[in-house]
């Protein structure tokens, strides 16, 4: 299965506390369960942040619009499976069960819903994200309207959930500039066995024309870490003495650029290969800060 969307079913799962129908246009919407849900995907897959709102029970619609922007725009991409706005397109399959649709840049996410069961004011309607496992969403009638309960079994607070996410995304941002730190260790040193020598600068490590690989672009990493910026962490290399005598080494350093934001720790690879981190409040790592237990 897709990592991507296996993910999706926890992750909206936690995030489900309370979905309603997005703003909801005609009678349909407001009796009938499927049409709700589909009301609330299709908010989600045009990045529609207040139709999305609108989905939500009164206390988590409240809890929702608290959130800041980029918060709302975790919530709507981890619920559509898309990372930009997308075209959601609704049809109908032979049993007349609701087939959506959100084509984005990165490809097409396709939902297919099953059976609803409605029981007083609950509903429960099964739907299978293709390539992916079968879930059911629970809806509760609330103000005449069916607004999305659960997703599974699970029910959490939208603000729990926000909390959840931003620690989720500080950690996956932290681990990426390690694994950056690692590449671009690892392509210094391609760098120097090929050209005798440490390269310069980062930018020496960067693209090059077609058949014009140099000293001065070797074509060894992409335009983005040869800038010293990826994924929200700044890059920074020098050369320093080496442990023998004219045999300079050098140490990366990569700080957070929007301190608890994109990151919170600072990291430092030293001349021997170790990393160490902080919190540094977005300036750069020490050799006497704590070695990364998982670092080489």
């Amino acid at each position: 299965m897709n990592t991507r969307r296996k993910s999706w079913i926890w992750a909206a799962a936690a995030m489900l506390v309370g979905l309603s129908a997005a703003t909801v246009v005609g009678a349909q919407e407001r009796t009938d369960p499927a049409s709700a849900l589909s009301s609330a995907l299709v908010a989600a897959c045009r990045a529609n942040a207040e139709q999305f709102a609108n989905s939500l029970t009164a206390e988590n619609a409240a809890a929702f619009r608290a959130l800041p922007s980029e918060e709302q725009a975790a919530f709507l991409k981890r619920f559509s499976l898309n990372d930009a706005p997308a075209k959601p397109l609704v049809s109908s399959d032979a049993q007349n069960h609701t087939v959506l649709r959100c084509v984005g840049p990165g490809g097409t996410v396709e939902f297919r819903f099953g059976d609803a069961r409605t029981r007083e004011n609950l509903a429960f309607v099964s739907v299978t994200v293709v390539d992916s496992e079968q879930t059911q969403f629970g809806l509760v009638r609330e103000g005449g309207q069916w607004r999305l309960l659960s997703l599974g079994l699970v029910l959490l607070d939208v603000q729990q959930l926000s909390k959840q996410w931003a620690e989720s995304a500080l950690a996956a941002s932290e681990d990426a500039a390690i694994s950056a730190l690692r590449d671009l260790a690892e392509a210094v040193q391609t760098y120097r066995r090929a050209y005798g020598k440490l390269p310069e600068s980062l930018a020496q490590l960067g693209p090059a024309p077609k058949d014009q690989v140099s000293p001065d672009q070797a074509s060894l990493v992409d335009e983005h870490m040869a800038a010293g910026s990826v994924g929200g962490y700044q890059f920074r290399y020098r050369i320093v003495n080496g442990a023998a005598e004219n045999d300079p080494a050098f140490e990366l350093s990569a700080a957070p650029t929007s301190y608890g934001k994109t990151g919170r720790r600072s990291f430092l690879l030293d001349a021997s290969g170790k990393i160490h981190a902080g919190d540094k409040n977005d300036a750069v790592a020490t050799p006497d800060d704590p070695l990364v237990s998982d670092a080489p």
